[in-house]
């Protein structure tokens, strides 16, 4: 699927394992926190691509992986994950891109809810979210209980 996004030619595709590094490149350009041996293991990411291969997606340009997106669900909500665009590509609606074809990935399963949780300081991403009618809860309060501090 090749689209125009904001004049520039975007294909956005299901991501593959030969993807990975490139992936983790993308993440720590844009300031994600990387757990190489926790949940962004290779491992733990070839589970991912074989279980739900429509729910992992980039965006590329001329050949190149520019952005990327996790979906993921359980079966009753969906969840947008590892949203993100090399600096040099941001602004252009890539994400949002990845994004909207995200949730239409989800919907196809029958989901009927999606979150994502984001860092409070994380603007670039609040305004995304909101802008694709996303709306925070302030009735949830995040918790975590974690096997490792690299799970």
């Amino acid at each position: 699927m090749c689209e125009r996004y904001k004049g520039q030619k975007i294909k956005i595709r299901r991501l593959s394992l030969r993807d990975y590094d490139k992936m983790v490149e993308i993440w720590r350009s844009s300031g994600l926190p990387f757990k190489p041996k926790g949940r962004e293991s290779k491992a733990s990411m070839k589970k991912q691509i074989e279980a739900t291969p429509d729910l992992l997606l980039g965006a590329e340009e001329n050949d190149e992986l520019i952005g990327v997106i996790i979906a993921s669900t359980e079966g009753r909500k969906g969840w947008l994950n590892r949203i993100a665009v090399v600096p040099e590509k941001r602004g252009k609606g890539i994400a949002k891109a990845l994004t909207v074809k995200a949730e239409q990935a989800l919907r196809k399963r029958g989901i009927k809810i999606i979150g994502l949780l984001v860092h409070k300081s994380n603007t670039p991403s609040i305004n995304l979210a909101k802008s694709l009618g996303y709306t925070p809860n302030p009735e949830i309060l995040y918790l975590t209980k974690r096997e490792s501090d690299d799970a």
